[in-house]
């Protein structure tokens, strides 16, 4: 994902990252090193995720940087930024197109968005193995890039350009599987076993993961995860058009901004 903001133009002079610690703190910095001088505002949904990502991302009070770079802040903007961040965090939640439109909200016109989660093929071999055993759904279902695309159109964004990768994780036991499991996301199946497991199945369970592994994985346990990656800009908003039309300075300079953008690609 940071390697493709080379091809865009815009330099933000705000940017939004969106849940750090559930995207990568690594990213984080590849993106501070690339805006420097740009102000970051720093989304997070929990109270002691925002004091671990202050803590982990500001610079010391000793350090140079605290004195000269943009001030980090905790929290969204007041007013839109140009660019907004979100690294595997859409499939996360519950209503994802309720969190496109604050995306969108929290963007100024022609600013844009990078976001990436996880597709439909990610987890198949654990959701086919508790399907034969009649379990219930492992995970909820995961979106197609192409629904990401419309969803983001019907967000107000446009130009939305999405493709997808899939990725093949190993693990040595079936105990660090279901570690690494539980720190990349949760269940959302409405249909979803709702009461706590036993011992009993717990044991049947790490015993069915190991049939995981393949003849040729020297007992690695194979996971697939199809990881889908999207950008868009948000569109500036449509001029009504009537007998008397007024337009607002922040209109009027969007619009230019397209117009010129429109008149440099054609």
């Amino acid at each position: 994902m940071e390697e493709r903001l080379q091809w865009m133009t815009l330099q933000p002079r705000r940017w939004v990252h969106w849940e750090p610690l559930l995207g990568g703190l690594g990213a984080h910095a590849l993106l501070a090193a690339r805006y420097p001088t740009s102000e970051c505002f720093v989304v997070l949904a929990l109270a002691e995720h925002a004091r671990v990502a202050h803590k982990l991302i500001a610079s010391p009070w000793w350090h140079p940087k605290r004195w000269t770079a943009p001030k980090l802040n905790i929290g969204t903007p007041d007013t839109p930024a140009q660019m907004l961040w979100a690294n595997m965090a859409l499939h996360m939640v519950a209503d994802p197109q309720a969190l496109i439109a604050q995306w969108h909200r929290l963007l100024e016109s022609t600013g844009f968005l990078m976001f990436s989660c996880l597709g439909p093929d990610t987890l198949q071999e654990i959701r086919s193995l508790y399907s034969s055993l009649g379990w219930p759904p492992a995970s909820h279902a995961f979106t197609d890039m192409h629904d990401w695309g419309d969803m983001l159109v019907q967000a107000g964004f446009s130009e939305p350009v999405m493709d997808m990768e899939r990725i093949t994780l190993t693990f040595a036991t079936p105990e660090r599987l279901l570690v690494e499991l539980r720190e990349l996301g949760r269940n959302l199946h409405p249909q979803r076993f709702g009461a706590l497991r036993g011992r009993g199945w717990y044991a049947q369970l790490l015993s069915r993961l190991a049939t995981l592994a393949q003849p040729d994985s020297d007992g690695q346990l194979r996971l697939t995860f199809e990881v889908v990656y999207g950008h868009a800009f948000k569109a500036p908003p449509r001029m009504a058009v009537g007998p008397e039309t007024r337009v607002s300075l922040d209109e009027m300079r969007a619009t230019l901004r397209q117009v010129k953008k429109n008149d440099a690609s054609g």
